[in-house]
């Protein structure tokens, strides 16, 4: 069977190019960091050409397509990424009414397909949750039980119109199955355990002219770098070896051939347990692989911002020029000596006498120059130059300013999909996995991403790091205040990640509604649309300016106190993103309540409009709520609307003027004095409900050295945040929310004598030891600081 060879080069996007579909021979959808999907359709045959259009424009990126195929209705685009929406539409008409959107996922949807007869969606995201959404209604029908935030489900793929396979962070696949399923959450029918985290499936042919010769039904890979071969009975048939790092993407062709693309920068042709073809990007990264069903084409998406098409159809191969640009940039690929290995010993005249002796074997050459190059074996082309071996850089280099401090390094450190490059500052002189874990909680992100920054931070440093070990985390059960370096943390905790677009979107959405249904009194006028649309914006932009920010805030809070109860979360979205401005805090509504009271009684109030009696915040708390009635997702938003406050100073004049009031709120929702914890299993509102906890013990902190008489927080506040983080460390079991939890305490202690005496009083040692069950080693870190801050 002959090669695949290159067809044409399709250049429109400005950023990784992360998911690609070819559902017809004429149609290839692309989804980019450049936070756009696009559609390419061919205009020529012979070359091969294609022309873009952007179909949809994002405030994120976008990590996952699908293609929707309605058998006696237009087909549909479905794309989603980093703001968590999914949103379906006709690629030829995008703007039209077939468009629809659905909310769910709370986190970067990084893996979308759709059932053969197009009754169903299913989505895969970082939140650790994997929907059913129905097409009939767009809306979720079922969810798919996995094990839960911060365990990324990367990878879905529908089987049947039945059963779906999927594949998560927690080295597991599971297989579900949706018949005579009438409950919303659906158990896996079985899980198999993988050798790591699972990125890739793909479904086999199982007729008789493609069937795969293992008998598999279905594929997977991931970040050990093996292909492995299932049958939906659970037995692993099969495995093939040949990437050298993670496996991000795999598809079939016609011919029961797999294809497979990933971190090595190659897309691989496997024929039955034999790798018959490398192809190696002029990238980093081969990011995703599709198939042509109709003419078994191949689409690629890589990180060097371009879709490319290979055929083994002689008809359909590129002009002489694309096929020399192609090969000019992969000569010129630049490919680090660390990831190679093996040693140039041999001269260009060894290539013109060997031949390799499988498909992409790769061998250094020292060139004529001096210079080193690699060349791989193409059973079909002899040897092709793939790059040219360039030496780490030393540790003499020049500092990099950041934040006004020097760092040997401050990496763009890319969080796999959905987020911006986000900046890790380091020395070399600094402990990794402090490091690590300093980034992760200023970033927001789970700790289970712990190892993969800190190898990030050793992959990128192994050529320049100092004698000293860092092979492993800070130490755990002996750790002291000498190693560890967690107490005191005197900087505020932020809660500012948003996806505003799709909040702004669900807001006009109501808006319409009201208007629809005679409710005029409570709707926005379209100048308030606009406003609302420019605030937004501003929000999304770090130095932009709120515009008119007393008329936003006006807005805001009235969507907030006036309209229904279920209406409100979003408009807390944006108002929790708004105090963390500065001057925005200092801002009231036309009745002169402060913003942190609109978040609260916005968040707790569920009558229409909320409730005006005149009592104060601390009274209200006190005797105004239903508690078996409040949305626990309105209350994680008012408390990030709390924490948020301590960013600027008039945020902080406010959180601790009320802070009487709020602190009694954490100790409700918490479940002090044995009630039961408000929304106990949404770990948003958990971690929300510490991080404002953590916030007040630092301002104890930071205040500690003014005189007993000056102090805004008093022993009877500091003895109440030790019980909401008693409550939270006995009651929760988050790693995230406990270590959060344990830092409150900590901070506490850490504020003077007086809060290390009442620590001793109220026993904290004893209930903080009950954190350490949690295998975490910074919780374990933390505890161990607070021991010996009490023996002090």
């Amino acid at each position: 069977m002959s090669q695949f060879q290159l067809s044409a080069q399709l250049k429109g996007h400005n950023g990784d190019v992360r998911a690609v579909v070819f559902p017809t021979a004429d149609l290839i959808v692309s989804g980019s960091r450049d936070n756009t999907a696009r559609v390419w359709r061919k205009t020529a045959p012979k070359p091969p050409k294609f022309e873009d259009t952007i179909i949809s424009q994002t405030q994120g990126f976008v990590n996952s397509v699908a293609f929707l195929h309605r058998p006696g209705s237009s087909n549909l685009v479905v794309q989603s990424g980093a703001d968590g929406v999914i949103e379906v539409q006709n690629p030829d008409a995008p703007r039209d009414d077939s468009r629809r959107v659905m909310v769910g996922h709370t986190n970067n949807v990084c893996a979308l397909d759709t059932s053969p007869d197009g009754r169903f969606i299913v989505s895969g995201g970082w939140d650790g949750k994997a929907f059913v959404w129905g097409t009939d209604k767009w809306e979720a029908t079922h969810q798919l039980a996995h094990a839960g935030d911060g365990v990324s489900v990367w990878a879905v793929l529908a089987f049947s119109n039945d059963v779906i396979v999927t594949g998560s962070a927690d080295h597991e696949i599971r297989i579900f199955n949706l018949k005579s399923r009438s409950s919303l959450e659906i158990p896996a029918q079985r899980t198999m355990k993988t050798g790591d985290v699972v990125r890739a499936l793909c479904k086999l042919p199982t007729d008789l002219k493609g069937k795969h010769p293992s008998g598999a039904q279905f594929a997977s890979g991931g970040n050990d770098a093996v292909i492995r071969l299932w049958k939906l009975d659970g037995q692993q048939v099969g495995r093939l070896d040949g990437h050298d790092s993670f496996i991000y993407s795999l598809a079939s062709l016609p011919t029961g051939e797999i294809v497979s693309a990933g971190e090595d920068r190659t897309m691989r042709i496997w024929r039955g347990r034999e790798c018959v073809q490398v192809i190696t990007h002029p990238a980093i990264s081969v990011w995703s692989v599709a198939v042509c069903s109709s003419n078994g084409d191949i689409v690629s998406g890589a990180s060097d911002n371009i879709v490319r098409v290979f055929s083994r159809n002689h008809e359909r191969v590129a002009g002489p020029e694309t096929i020399e640009e192609f090969e000019q940039s992969l000569r010129a690929s630049a490919i680090p000596s660390s990831s190679v290995n093996q040693q140039a010993t041999e001269t260009p005249e060894w290539l013109r006498l060997n031949k390799g002796t499988k498909d992409g074997q790769i061998k250094l050459i020292k060139e004529d120059d001096g210079s080193v190059s690699a060349y791989q074996w193409s059973s079909g082309r002899d040897w092709v130059q793939i790059g040219t071996v360039v030496e780490p850089e030393t540790s003499q280099r020049p500092k990099v300013l950041y934040k006004g401090k020097e760092y040997d390094y401050v990496f763009d450190v890319d969080t796999e999909e959905g987020r911006p490059p986000l900046k890790l500052p380091y020395n070399l002189s600094d402990d990794m996995y402090q490091a690590a874990t300093k980034f992760l909680a200023d970033n927001e992100l789970p700790i289970s991403y712990l190892e993969a920054v800190a190898g990030f931070i050793r992959d990128n440093t192994k050529d320049a790091t100092p004698g000293r070990s860092q092979a492993a985390p800070p130490a755990q059960e002996n750790t002291t205040r000498s190693v560890a370096t967690y107490l005191p943390h005197t900087e505020y905790l932020g809660l500012t990640q948003a996806r505003l677009e799709p909040a702004l979107r669900k807001l006009k959405e109501f808006n319409s509604a009201h208007i629809e249904s005679g409710n005029k009194h409570i709707s926005m006028n379209p100048d308030n649309v606009a406003s609302l649309d420019a605030l937004v914006q501003a929000l999304g932009a770090s130095q932009k300016p709120i515009p008119s920010p007393q008329v936003s805030a006006r807005i805001v809070s009235s969507i907030i106190t006036q309209w229904p109860y279920g209406n409100r979360l979003p408009a807390l979205d944006i108002l929790r993103c708004m105090v963390a401005k500065s001057g925005v805090a200092s801002l009231a509504d036309g009745r002169q309540r402060s913003l942190l009271d609109i978040a609260v009684r916005g968040a707790l109030d569920t009558a229409d409009p909320i409730t005006d009696t005149g009592a104060s915040l601390a009274e209200f708390i006190a005797d105004g709520v239903n508690w078996d009635n409040i949305n626990p997702n309105n209350a994680m938003m008012a408390f990030r609307a709390v924490v948020n406050l301590f960013l600027t100073p008039e945020g902080r004049e406010l959180a601790i003027r009320e802070a009487a009031a709020i602190v009694s709120l954490m100790a409700r929702i918490a479940g002090v004095d044995g009630k039961e914890p408000v929304g106990g299993a949404n770990n948003n509102l958990q971690v929300a409900l510490v991080t404002a906890a953590f916030n007040y013990a630092c301002f104890a902190y930071n205040e500690r050295r003014k005189s007993p008489a000056e102090e805004a927080l008093d022993l009877g506040l500091l003895t109440q945040l030790f019980s909401v983080a008693e409550a939270v460390i006995r009651k929760q079991n988050d790693a995230e929310v406990l270590f959060r939890a344990c830092m409150t305490a900590g901070m506490v202690i850490a504020s003077g004598d007086d809060g290390k005496e009442l620590a001793k009083a109220l026993a904290v040692g004893e209930w903080l030891g009950v954190a350490t069950k949690n295998a975490d080693p910074r919780i374990k870190a933390v505890v161990a600081e607070c021991s010996e801050y009490l023996k002090g």
